[in-house]
Parts: structure tokens; C-alpha cells; sequence
């Protein structure tokens, strides 16, 4: 239910903690966050010794906040079928399925923004 109190910096900061708690459960819950976490590590840190410009600075935040949107809506999106239908059931298997292509999707599409932004870059060193 929604708050109709008004504005409040308490309770805004509170969406805050709750947001910053979503990414935590994420990380510690979900086996393939984990492995998303440690590629956008990696990613970044190659981004510094690589030396990216701001354009490719920017596409490459996007690409990762993209995989662990897709990572989160589709945790959210399984947590609540559990609930629903804690029993096997078809329909919420195509909806899990198609939640889980989604982070699919967006990982792949992260490889290949890496792979466009890096290897030219380390032909470069070489």
C-alpha cells in the first residue's frame, strides 16, 4: 500500500537501505550474480588499465548495470512464482524461462560490448 504521508529525507533514505539490501540478497543468494559480480570486477578493472574513453566508460556501465537489472528482475520474478506456485506448474516454468533468457540476453550482449571495447585495445599492446 502506498504511503500518502507526504515527503520525508527519513524515509526516502529508507528506500535507500531497502534498495542497497535487494543487491546484497542478490549477490549472496544468487549463484550466477556472483559470477555477473565478478566479471563487472574484471571488466572495470581492465576498463582502467585499458584506459577507456568516456563514451566507452559509459557503454560499458551500461552493459553492466543492464545484466544485474535483468539479474534482479528475474530473481524478483522467480521469488514471487515460488510463492504463487510453490508446485511445479508449465505456465510458471515458461515464465521463469523466459525471465532467466532475459539475463541471457543481457550477458551476452555484455560479452560482446567487452569484446568490441577491449580487443582492439590489447591488439594495441601487442
Amino acid at each position: 500500500m502506498k504511503d500518502t504521508s507526504g515527503f520525508s529525507f527519513r524515509s526516502r533514505l529508507k528506500s535507500f537501505r531497502y534498495a542497497f539490501n535487494g543487491m546484497r540478497l542478490l549477490i549472496l543468494q544468487e549463484h550466477n550474480a556472483r559470477i555477473h559480480f565478478v566479471a563487472a570486477i574484471i571488466a572495470i578493472l581492465m576498463g582502467y588499465i585499458l584506459n577507456l574513453t568516456s563514451a566507452e566508460w559509459c557503454l560499458l556501465t551500461l552493459v553492466i548495470a543492464g545484466v544485474f537489472i535483468a539479474e534482479l528482475i528475474n530473481t524478483a520474478i522467480e521469488n514471487l512464482c515460488n510463492v504463487v506456485q510453490p508446485d511445479y506448474h508449465e505456465k510458471i516454468k515458461v515464465v521463469k524461462d523466459v525471465s532467466a533468457a532475459a539475463v541471457l540476453l543481457a550477458a551476452l550482449s555484455a560479452v560482446i560490448v567487452a569484446m568490441i571495447l577491449f580487443i582492439p585495445k590489447i591488439i594495441c599492446l601487442f
